[in-house]
């Protein structure tokens, strides 16, 4: 008898998987796209999953320590993607179970928010700085990575999906 996808039971996350879904999201941060105002942030996605999925693996220590590789790697204000990102994983772990109760299209409403609260944090970081208003463009990265929330959850969620067989055993 076969399950719906919501019956579905899944295994643990293993901690392999979410590493190398950090370090893919950080090799796709630090390609050299040609307009970054529409690339989304891939470890903030990848981040506010795991914060919403496993939140005793990954929390605000993770959070801080990606965001810390994060600035290094961009040669950007160090400090600022780390408090954004502990902000975000704060976030994420605060909702996290209002977000699961939804489907994948309100969930990219709460992850969109989210992000938007996150990449105002930056920007508020880097006008203390004394950086100039990058302006309004900078908000379609966040609302990019929400459109892409249900394709990243799908993958992510792959290698913990049982095979139909292993579910009848």
């Amino acid at each position: 008898m076969a399950q719906s996808r919501s019956e579905q039971l899944l295994r643990p996350a293993k901690v392999r998987t979410i590493a190398a879904s950090f370090a893919v999201a950080l090799f796709l941060d630090f390609l050299p796209w040609p307009d970054l105002r529409l690339v989304p942030d891939f470890v903030a996605l990848v981040l506010s999953f795991w914060c919403v999925r496993q939140p005793r693996l990954v929390g605000l220590g993770i959070a801080w320590a990606l965001g810390l590789v994060v600035d290094a790697g961009n040669g950007v204000l160090l400090g600022q993607h780390a408090l954004a990102y502990s902000l975000l994983a704060f976030l994420s772990i605060w909702w996290s179970r209002r977000i699961l109760w939804f489907g994948p299209l309100l969930q990219a409403v709460h992850v969109a928010v989210m992000l938007v609260i996150a990449q105002t944090l930056v920007l508020l970081v880097r006008l203390a700085a004394g950086d100039a208003f990058p302006g309004w463009p900078l908000y379609v990265s966040p609302l990019v990575a929400a459109v892409l929330w249900p394709m990243i959850t799908w993958l992510l969620l792959l290698p913990q999906r049982r095979l139909e067989r292993e579910q009848t055993i």
